[in-house]
């Protein structure tokens, strides 16, 4: 297994070892142990699935404390995956990274706490499994804007109006949401 740190180094790229033959392929997609010596040091109570179509946008979401972080990967189709640093005293606060995962390509994001969290499908349709290091909790649900100008996230939407469920067309902007970092 290969772990990249991004340009905003706490988020990381995990490209796991896969085993492949004629039959068809192997991976361990998480092992506690593993990853704790690579930098991803959790515990995943929760794992989500959703099934998206083309040109949806989920995000920008993250958990008010204690917060969450995310293991990401697509299993089926092909996503554009982003972090969004949302930690007011970081020298990266409002800054952005993404990557593309695919079934092809196998590769995970890790976005960890302190960061909101979003992606768009480019394939017809995708498959993108999450591991959350803490349950869902209603109360801590939170969001910035997709289209946010001061985060300024590069979507590849190729002139598409993205799909956006009603709670991300109303997320606040950044600076509502963290007026103290402005």
């Amino acid at each position: 297994m290969k772990v990249t740190p991004l340009a905003i180094p706490d988020v990381l790229l995990v490209e796991p070892t896969v085993f492949a033959d004629t039959r068809g392929f192997f991976l361990e997609s998480y092992h506690r142990e593993r990853f704790a010596a690579l930098g991803i040091d959790c515990d995943f109570p929760q794992d989500n699935h959703s099934r998206s179509t083309r040109g949806t946008l989920r995000g920008l979401h993250f958990q008010t404390a204690p917060g969450q972080a995310k293991l990401v990967r697509a299993v089926r189709g092909r996503i554009w995956d982003v972090a969004v640093d949302i930690r007011p005293e970081s020298p990266s606060f409002g800054r952005w990274v993404a990557a593309e995962l695919d079934e092809d390509n196998k590769r995970m994001l890790f976005v960890p706490v302190g960061f909101a969290h979003g992606f768009v499908v480019l394939s017809e349709t995708a498959d993108v499994l999450y591991k959350c290091s803490h349950v869902y909790v209603a109360e801590t649900e939170a969001g910035i804007r997709w289209d946010d100008p001061d985060v300024g996230v590069a979507w590849p939407l190729d002139g598409l109006q993205p799909l956006l469920s009603q709670r991300d067309q109303d997320a606040p902007l950044l600076r509502e949401r963290f007026p103290e970092a402005f």
